[in-house]
């Protein structure tokens, strides 16, 4: 053939080719899409997760018990009344005034329910000097946090009068108000800086406006796509929040990370003599090969989170799956024909002083270059220093304590309210965030229930799992009792959840499970984080088994090497690992915390291991994929393996070095938060791409792939049947002879 083999019948290059021939068509359609998918979702509205679905267990009991009575509880709130040098009591006539100061003050809002006084509910601490004021915010509960300012000023105005004594407010409208006004500003600063960020490294990258903006224009819109489709797919699924967040990240990760995977390719091959049209078709069989892969490895790792059970992490899986499958298909199709109505002008919008490569250049990164000649002559050595090293980094996970933060070790001193809370739980341990018994019996007031109810409220005290005083508050209507029960331990979770077991396991057996007909589970936040916990345990070996042998499966689809499926699997382990061990040292440990802001934490909160997990495991899977099929498409021009390593490594180390760069700096935005779990997931996320990036892709999968030689590309003779996903090839001209089959198909290497 005078013009070389040009037959490629992947999907990718199919796409590809049909969206150049029907540049107008294409957008048009992907226009039209991502305005009916905005139409639809906003139409539809979103359900986002309920309470009662969020975990499982008592947790969930609790809530569906509550929500099906037709109850909404209020938001609760507390006056701590203290004396600050311990001069003055709850018996002195101060004291007194206060208090009677702290009621009058609140109730003259006209906001607050249910007021109790100290004295009536025997709050006093046991040492006479603390006392508590407790009471409720009128109206839902969600949006308390809108109402309680009149309050917070009514309790300031009563400090003010008394200065002996210290009178702070502290619960669920007041801690609402004060993360909304001092974080909910962050939030929104980090997610929307983040898309300028991303656009000024591509103007660096790429040294274009116009060439800059097509991956963050690609981005944004199948953003916008998935944002509608989640209130279409939330009537099926809840969502939340949380998981718009985290879409919102993922989508312009990947989003970003695709189309530039795929411009880079198409322009380097222009840079190389092809013209327009063949630089397309290459790029559409190339990295558009590796996108599909990339894609789709990506889709099944998030949806391992559809297997823990957790109504959260569910919503984040599947918003996750949503935004990288149309990132992944607005790469394929929209981008080609933007490329190819834009020709030539997609250099457009020069920026000075950023040198143009010239044309005819191979696009290899010196640097990497250097890089490689050491570790493709040194395979052994940088094997073992570069796996050795992460090792060691991964080595503090071993050690990984888990928990869910509290509010003082997620916000630290930086907030008022935390030392409130730290004041409460000192003087009434457990007494800020009590377990709930939610009692439900066919009647109520029944003689045997009335009696279980102060059964339960003695033995609670005399088990030792409380020291009081417990509350119980009658529902009549409902045949209804909601218990509370101020747990020993107070803002220490595990001694907290040591009183919990005992509640559950030993008092209430003994009172309230004596009594044919009665519901009784336990809930609150100790309860809660202990029914997650539990939950999350059981979702661990089911998410990563689903997600390793699928990503394996995949990867031995699509390049048809056993060799490369098992290495793909155990480099990303290591960098998981690594990751981990990195989150533990600095968080847990406390090494270099005060760099990022970090001291005295502790610990990492529970959820983050596997949602790192599950989110690593699919992102990092971009380089590898892009990388390897890169490795491969030069060893299927003939090239020698260790050839076929430098050249794949090198020319793909600018755009891998971009793309990391990208979402390095995107994840880097989100550790700078002043929530530590937020700090968590930053930090973690932005470190584990940058070893992904560099030790993984530039040393270790080099080296690695360079001692096993020939045996890359081992595929036993018995996995032959599977079937043939490697279709899409370069349509460059073959400059030497390819061998084939008696059929004419190329035989695979």
């Amino acid at each position: 053939m005078a013009n070389g083999d040009t037959r490629v019948r992947g999907l990718a290059a199919r796409a590809g080719g049909w969206s150049a021939r029907h540049r107008w068509a294409a957008v048009g359609i992907w226009v039209l899409f991502v305005v009916l998918a905005m139409g639809l979702g906003s139409a539809a509205g979103r359900v986002d997760v309920k309470d009662s679905d969020q975990l499982k267990g008592e947790t969930h009991t609790a809530a569906k018990i509550i929500e099906d009575a037709g109850i909404d509880e209020p938001a609760g709130e507390t006056v701590l009344i203290q004396s600050k040098d311990g001069a003055v009591k709850a018996t002195d006539a101060e004291f007194r005034a206060a208090v009677t100061a702290v009621v009058r003050a609140v109730e003259g809002t006209g906001e607050v329910t249910d007021v109790t006084s100290p004295y009536d509910t025997d709050t006093i601490s046991k040492d006479g000097r603390s006392a508590l004021v407790q009471f409720d915010i009128r109206g839902d509960a969600e949006t308390a946090g809108e109402r309680v300012e009149p309050v917070l000023k009514a309790v300031e105005g009563v400090q003010k009068e008394h200065g002996s004594l210290r009178i702070e407010e502290i619960g669920g409208a007041s801690m609402m108000k004060t993360f909304d006004d001092a974080f909910g500003d962050d939030f929104k600063k980090a997610e929307y800086s983040a898309v300028p960020v991303a656009l000024g490294i591509l103007l660096i990258a790429f040294g274009a406006l116009v060439a800059a903006l097509l991956p963050v224009a690609l981005a944004v819109t199948a953003i916008m796509a998935t944002m509608g489709l989640m209130g279409v797919v939330s009537h099926v699924m809840p969502m939340s929040e949380t998981a718009n967040s985290v879409m919102l990240l993922v989508g312009l990760a990947v989003g970003v990370d695709y189309c530039l995977f795929y411009l880079r390719r198409e322009r380097e091959e222009r840079e190389a003599g092809h013209d327009a049209q063949t630089a397309l078709r290459i790029a559409a069989a190339t990295s558009g090969r590796a996108i599909v892969v990339s894609g789709v490895t990506v889709c099944v790792a998030m949806a391992g989170m559809l297997f823990t059970g957790l109504a959260e992490f569910e919503a984040m899986g599947l918003a996750s799956l949503m935004v990288v499958a149309v990132a992944m298909i607005g790469s394929v199709t929209v981008l080609p024909a933007l490329l190819s109505l834009l020709g030539e002008r997609v250099e457009k919008g020069r920026i000075p002083f950023l040198r143009r490569r010239r044309k005819g250049g191979n696009g290899d990164s010196r640097f990497w270059t250097a890089v490689l000649k050491g570790v493709l002559a040194r395979p052994v050595i940088s094997v073992v220093v570069a796996a050795g090293a992460l090792l060691a980094i991964a080595a503090p996970a071993l050690g990984m304590k888990t928990q869910n933060l509290t509010l003082d070790q997620e916000f630290g001193d930086s907030l008022p309210i935390v030392q409130t809370y730290n004041r409460v739980n000192d003087a009434f341990p457990g007494g800020s965030e009590p377990a709930e018994v939610v009692v439900k019996a066919d009647d109520i007031n029944a003689p045997a229930v009335r009696d279980a109810l102060a059964a339960f409220k003695a033995e609670a005290v005399a088990s030792g799992a409380s020291r009081g005083p417990v509350e119980i508050k009658l529902h009549d209507q409902q045949n209804m009792a909601f218990v509370y029960v101020p747990l020993v331990g107070g803002s220490d979770l595990d001694k907290a959840g040591e009183s919990l077991d005992k509640l559950r396991d030993e008092v209430r057996p003994a009172t309230l499970g004596k009594v044919e007909g009665v519901e009784a589970p336990i809930t609150g936040q100790v309860a809660g984080s202990k029914d997650f916990n539990d939950q999350l345990a059981g979702a661990v070996v089911p998410v990563f088994a689903f997600v390793v042998v699928f990503a394996f499966a995949l990867m031995l689809l699509s390049f048809r090497s056993l060799t490369i499926a098992i290495t793909s699997i155990v480099l990303n382990l290591l960098s998981v690992g690594a990751a981990y061990g990195i989150l533990v040292g600095v968080f847990q440990h406390g090494w270099g915390a005060s760099l990022v802001g970090a001291e005295g934490v502790g610990a990492i909160i529970t959820w983050l291991p596997l949602f790192l997990f599950v989110i690593l495991f699919g992102l990092s899977m971009d380089y590898h994929v892009f990388v390897v099929s890169r490795i491969r498409e030069a060893r299927l021009r003939g090239r020698t393996t260790k050839d076929a390593i430098q050249h794949g490594v090198v020319t793909t180390a600018g755009v891998v070095t971009s793309a990391a760069v990208i979402m390095v700096a995107v994840f880097a935005i989100f550790g700078t938060l002043s929530m530590q779990s937020m700090k968590q997931m930053g930090v973690g996320l932005a470190a584990a791409v940058l070893i992904d990036a560099t030790i993984i892709r530039g040393v270790l999968l080099p080296a690695v792939m360079a001692l096993l030689g020939e045996r890359n590309w081992y595929l036993p003779k018995w996995l032959h049947r599977l079937p043939d996903l490697t279709h899409d090839e370069s349509p460059e001209p073959v400059a030497r002879p390819v061998a084939r089959d008696d059929e004419g198909e190329r035989l695979g290497v």
